[in-house]
């Protein structure tokens, strides 16, 4: 909307902006096709100084055939203001093209689309041309068969890809220990993520790879696997010998079949990836990293502890936090009801921390590149929370009621007496404090994450009891629990104005969504919303109905709101920012330049993180001081799973975001606190352009 937005406007920038300068599309953009021979398609750009093309943009289409995916070259990674992380090309591009067997002349329909550096982009266009094509025989394929598997029919085998194809491998250093390894699997081909693996040569010794999420699939040659439709990069952090520069000769071994067509057999690839140097020392390692690592049980069992104290101040565990306390008031019980409530909460919240802990030490265990906060990475998850949060708010704000029959895990969330009310609440309040960080909790987590796994359970469970202390003390300590407001009418009211941060909550979470899935996405949760909030209506209006009355349109409009927030979730929203994007080859560039860089690396979902960009990072005081000492911000976004990033926090032994590292002139970095001051931002920018 934005690009044609900028187009309809080009005339009013008439002032700033003389038109004449634009070349017409076809010189920004000359194109010339040839057929060298009768299996190949060759179609030329030549691409006017000033002007670029995008990759994403391309298409190459034959009349009444439908072509296989076309060769194209890596382009230039940019950040773009109208389609976010694209790739680019400048001066020339050649396309390549496999044909079937035609008859000369073939009408190509080629699409494309190009912008201006000067801040202009052309409409998407489509060029009609006609091309010779020399006499020559249909290309054949042939294919070894591999033991158990079906090719399929012959004309199965003739209309897919060659291996090359279907599946190229490719591999550049990200560093003087990591190695970016990339799969481009064509559309209509997918990869298994289990049959593939790495092997180095003399000197490099690859180690477990940082996959990115697979899809499940049910294979007629292996069952239930995971495996990969498009391309994918995979960082692998590489275990060297020595610290002077050297060629790695990476292989690949692979597999991967053509959708309801033929499987190929194993595949085994090398290429050669040029080394730099190590550094000689161990790799940087983030403030609360370093200091995790060297903390004692004793000690780190008491950051924990603190950390999930402080989180309870945290805008996203107060309103549940309240709404229990409230609750407890209101009932009037005595002080054997309150400690009852408060052991269940507790429960609930120490089971939570370690199922979240457990998971979270198993998964790293495994080689995954995961954080504190990693489910917030998943839309689906989040979607629900946001049915949760609403649902909550509409059940404070009057307008339905669980009955007896389901107190147990519709009230349990809100204002239930029961036992298990209490428990879903320590459930809920564990759920919600994920986005949060706290200080201490960094170097807690460190220490859970590189020790055995029964002293990093431990440590989870005393992040669990601080948050749940307050709670605690309430109901254990007399002096407290006498303060508690007295019950009254007023109660009611209380717990009805609780709602609106259940609101909010929820809009948050939303804000969050939009990011990930993007607006059409957004709007589909929205009517999975409303047809939710029907459910609620129907099920308070139908109170005194036959149960088929009740249940029967209650459940059907559940189970229209899960159909928008399954389809929601697989959505993805084109990223941009205000800021460069984090790339390592980026980073690595600006450091041989002798650049200082500062690298942000957030979440939407992160709390901290907005925080520490709106009171630190966006202050025009620390952007003045980076636009004077010439530092070049660059940013990460992890709301979604990012290989890239997920392989530069490990880099750095951070457990997940914030984290925030300035590079000096000489390339040396130094890791910031989690919770950033002006002061202490200032300081750093100062001291790394010295």
């Amino acid at each position: 909307m934005r690009l044609w937005l900028l187009l309809l406007l080009l005339p009013i920038w008439a002032h700033a902006l003389d038109e004449t300068d634009l070349l017409p599309v076809d010189e920004a953009f000359a194109i010339t096709a040839s057929a060298p021979s009768g299996d190949r398609l060759e179609v030329q750009f030549q691409i006017a100084e000033g002007y670029y093309l995008y990759r994403h943009r391309l298409g190459v289409a034959i009349d009444g055939t439908t072509l296989a995916p076309f060769v194209v070259p890596d382009g230039e990674r940019k950040t773009d203001e109208f389609f976010g992380d694209v790739e680019t090309y400048r001066q020339s591009l050649t396309l390549t093209q496999a044909l079937p067997a035609l008859t000369s002349p073939v009408n190509v329909t080629l699409s494309y689309q190009g912008c201006a550096d000067v801040g202009v982009c052309y409409p998407p266009q489509r060029k009609q041309l006609s091309v010779a094509l020399p006499t020559s025989a249909a290309p054949s394929l042939s294919f070894s068969t591999p033991t158990g598997l079906n090719l399929g029919t012959t004309g199965a085998v003739q209309d897919a890809l060659p291996e090359d194809q279907a599946f190229r491998f490719e591999a550049i250093a990200q560093s003087a220990d990591t190695v970016l390894a990339r799969f481009v699997v064509a559309p209509g081909y997918y990869l298994y993520r289990d049959k593939t693996k790495f092997t180095g040569s003399a000197g490099f010794t690859p180690q477990s790879p940082q996959w990115p999420p697979a899809k499940p699939h049910k294979d007629e040659h292996f069952g239930e696997v995971q495996v990969y439709f498009e391309p994918i990069d995979v960082p692998l952090k590489i275990a060297r010998d020595s610290e002077a520069a050297g060629s790695l000769s990476l292989s690949a071994e692979y597999q991967g079949c053509k959708v309801n067509g033929i499987c190929y057999p194993v595949m085994t690839r090398s290429v050669a990836v040029a080394m730099p140097a190590g550094k000689g020392a161990a790799p940087a390692a983030t403030a609360d990293a370093a200091s995790g690592e060297s903390l004692s049980l004793l000690t780190a069992l008491l950051f924990a502890l603190i950390g999930g104290l402080i989180l309870n101040l945290m805008p996203c565990v107060l309103p549940i936090l309240s709404m229990k306390a409230i609750s407890l008031a209101e009932s009037g019980h005595g002080p054997g009801y309150a400690k009852k409530h408060a052991l269940w909460y507790t429960a609930g919240v120490l089971m939570s921390f370690a199922a979240v802990g457990l998971a979270l030490i198993a998964l790293r265990a495994s080689g995954a590149a995961l954080g504190w906060g990693y489910q917030l990475q998943q839309p689906l998850f989040v979607g629900a929370l946001v049915y949760v949060m609403l649902a909550i708010g509409l059940s404070l704000s009057g307008v339905f009621q669980i009955g007896a029959s389901l107190s147990g895990v519709g009230q349990s969330l809100t204002e239930s007496d029961d036992a298990r009310g209490s428990f879903f609440t320590g459930v809920l309040a564990c759920v919600v404090a994920s986005p949060c960080t706290a200080p201490l909790m960094g170097a807690a987590l460190t220490y859970a994450l590189t020790q055995p796994a029964w002293q990093g359970l431990l440590v989870f469970l005393s992040l669990g009891l601080g948050l749940a202390l307050p709670f605690l003390l309430i109901a254990f300590v007399p002096g407290l629990a006498a303060r508690l407001p007295k019950p009254g009418a007023w109660m009611e009211t209380f717990k009805q104005a609780m709602a609106f941060p259940m609101y909010l909550t929820a809009v948050w979470l939303l804000w969050v969504l939009g990011h990930q899935i993007g607006m059409d996405g957004t709007a589909m949760l929205l009517i999975g919303a409303v047809a939710l909030a029907m459910a609620a209506w129907w099920w308070e209006r139908q109170r005194f109905a036959s149960a088929a009355k009740r249940w029967l349109p209650t459940i059907a409009l559940i189970a229209l709101a899960a159909v928008p927030l399954g389809m929601a979730s697989e959505m993805r929203a084109p990223r941009g920012g205000d800021a460069d994007a984090y790339s390592r080859a980026r980073l690595d560039e600006l450091i041989a330049q002798k650049q200082p860089v500062l690298v942000n690396m957030t979440a939407d979902w992160c709390a901290t993180c907005k925080v520490n960009e709106k009171l630190v990072l966006s202050r025009d005081s620390v952007k003045a001081l980076m636009q004077e000492r010439g530092i070049t911000y660059l940013k990460g976004d992890w709301t979604n799973p990012d290989p890239a990033i997920s392989a530069f926090l490990a880099e750095h032994r951070a457990v997940g975001v914030p984290l925030y590292v300035v590079y000096d002139r000489s390339g040396k970095p130094r890791v910031l606190p989690t919770v950033l001051t002006e002061g202490i931002v200032t300081e750093a920018l100062e001291s790394a352009t010295r």
